[in-house]
């Protein structure tokens, strides 16, 4: 069992940048894949960005590609969203999944999840 809890959302104006942090709970979280999701109201929840385990492998939306980082730090039990350049259409409620598998770009695949931070960038 995992339990997730993302902090660091906020408001923003467009161009600035906000830092998400994802602590887990358990001792086995470098063995999990983790993500970061969004949903915007009405909408689908979108893949963001993933790592692997150690940190090695990054993967991202074409959305956010060269604005945002993901990174994680396995001693600290924490995965982080570095988010720059921010736009009005990157509002939404972020997400922090856990993969026990080999890692996704689909929400699906994820076991375990966050309660979600909500992110809002104003024009």
């Amino acid at each position: 069992q995992v339990q997730l809890v993302e902090s660091g959302g906020g408001l923003v104006q467009a161009g600035g940048s906000l830092r998400l942090s994802c602590a887990a709970s358990g001792r086995t979280f470098s063995s999990y894949f983790m993500g970061w999701f969004r949903q915007a109201p009405g909408k689908e929840r979108l893949f963001v960005a993933a790592i692997g385990w150690s940190g090695g492998s990054t993967y991202y939306a074409d959305s956010v590609k060269g604005r945002f980082t993901i990174s994680r730090d396995n001693a600290k039990n924490t995965v982080y969203l570095q988010m720059n350049s921010l736009k009005p259409e990157d509002t939404a409620v972020y997400y922090c999944a856990a993969d026990y598998g080999l890692g996704s770009r689909s929400a699906r695949e994820y076991d375990y999840w966050g309660q979600g931070t909500q992110v809002t960038v104003s024009s």
